[in-house]
């Protein structure tokens, strides 16, 4: 008979294997979903993994795709993260890249068309300041009145969506747009656009904050008594409260730097890649940005890594809907599948398996 014996302290072995083993484990049972769908299992795989990065035609654009996409997807998870080692659980991060972008994009507007340097940099700490304020909603909520971070910041999420299409086709639609929805294009205005750095390379602004953001939260987490706070809080609430970290405080910086870094990234987005506001500017970055901070093991090397791995899959699945016609759907169940293999997996770094009394399997 098979049971799970919890181990003494969680596995190291495991907390290292599991995410290679989720990405094999998708990799298998995507291959069987394509097969179903009457697509050649093996050539769906290579061309989301390999075509994108070696492919002799489309690998010119796809490798500068690669940091466009990924920077983002860091920004993001690197911001949860840090609330999911606390032990706060930020859902609503898609909703702080929306506020973000739409406050940035609002003050870089009304200075149009001025060329100064300091458009950028304005639009830049407006997006990261409206990315916080929306994040201090389910703060204060939680803090006053003991709600549920989970359930607010993801409601929030649908709040910002709506705040999205109107102001998209009213507040901040483009006066000489002919009507159509839609905010003035930013990469025709160049006091105001986050172009690439270094052509052909896909690294802007952005793609520089990951990194930057990274750096920080390494050094936060490992350095820093504030990173001693957060983790003691998240693996033992009482001990924190017995030790004077006051969970309130927590509860603020974590959300608050979740939101922060959502909001610069929405902004980031706005002004580089998307190019304007319109209602459908919101990709799912914000969710996406859940599977990438776990598949990193919520430590900043690890999302990096798995940001440009994700990053990967939105490539290769826009080249495998335009190569083999697969369904747009099934590349979405496809990335969701890393998740749902990673937390299957991740029950062996705390549990192992036994076969009846005696015996490891």
């Amino acid at each position: 008979m098979l049971r799970l014996e919890k181990r003494p302290q969680p596995s190291q072995l495991w907390t290292v294997v599991t995410p290679i083993l989720a990405v094999f484990l998708t990799m298998i049972v995507g291959g069987i979903m394509f097969a179903l769908l009457g697509k050649p299992p093996l050539e769906a795989i290579k061309v989301i993994f390999w075509d994108p990065l070696f492919h002799e035609q489309f690998a010119a654009y796809s490798r500068p795709q690669l940091l466009v996409k990924a920077g983002p997807l860091i920004l993001i998870a690197i911001g949860l993260s840090i609330g999911f080692k606390a032990g706060i659980w930020n859902i609503g991060a898609e909703g702080q890249y929306i506020i973000g972008a739409i406050c940035g994009a609002g003050v870089g507007l009304a200075f149009y068309p001025s060329e100064s340097v300091l458009i950028f940099p304005a639009m830049v700490l407006a997006g990261a300041v409206g990315g916080w304020a929306w994040a201090m909603i389910p703060a204060v909520l939680k803090t006053r009145f003991g709600t549920n971070e989970i359930l607010v910041s993801l409601m929030l999420v649908y709040v910002a969506q709506n705040v999205l299409i109107s102001v998209s086709s009213g507040l901040l639609r483009n006066p000489e747009g002919m009507g159509f929805p839609g905010s003035r294009n930013f990469k025709q205005w160049d006091a105001a656009h986050n172009a690439e750095l270094i052509a052909n390379t896909g690294m802007h602004w952005g793609v520089v904050a990951a990194f930057i953001a990274v750096i920080g939260a390494y050094m936060l987490m490992s350095r820093h008594i504030m990173g001693f706070n957060i983790r003691l809080t998240g693996e033992a609430p009482r001990a924190a409260r017995f030790a004077g970290v006051s969970p309130t405080r927590i509860v603020f910086f974590c959300l608050g730097l979740a939101g922060l870094l959502a909001g610069a990234a929405g902004l980031f987005e706005a002004t580089g890649p998307a190019g304007q506001i319109t209602g459908a500017f919101n990709a799912g970055y914000g969710f996406t940005a859940i599977i990438v901070a776990f598949l990193g093991r919520l430590h900043p090397v690890g999302i990096l890594l798995a940001g440009l791995l994700m990053a990967l899959t939105y490539i290769g699945g826009e080249l495998a809907q335009l190569m083999l016609n697969l369904p747009g759907a099934s590349i979405q169940l496809f990335q969701g599948m890393l998740l749902f293999f990673l937390l299957a997996t991740d029950v062996f770094t705390n549990y192992r398996l036994r076969f009846g009394k005696k015996g490891l399997v």
